[in-house]
């Protein structure tokens, strides 16, 4: 199983999301802190669920990179979390429409 599918496999069972994109960013990072040849070494996260309703930012992310830890510590150099609630706003809706 690959990095990617591991992140996705232990994100959907953790969280049920009702959307996720896990992107390998790792070919933006060549020649970077942590990049290896063959990639899947950076990642963004892009999580929509329940399970964050009423939960901070802060742990938000916490339940994520404490889920990922192992892969942290083995071979995930990074990891860019967008994570929210359905009820929240899509940040990245106003930057598309251009509002502010």
């Amino acid at each position: 199983m690959s990095m990617k599918e591991t992140i996705i496999d232990k994100l959907s069972q953790a969280f049920a999301p009702a959307s996720l994109d896990v992107i390998d960013e790792s070919d933006k990072h060549k020649g970077h802190g942590g990049w290896r040849e063959g990639g899947e070494t950076h990642f963004r996260v892009r999580i929509v669920s329940e399970a964050f309703s009423g939960m901070s930012r802060v742990n938000r992310h916490r339940a994520i990179n404490e889920l990922l830890a192992d892969e942290l510590a083995a071979s995930v150099h990074a990891l860019a979390i967008e994570v929210r609630a359905p009820e929240d706003p899509d940040p990245r809706a106003a930057r598309i429409s251009g509002a502010s």
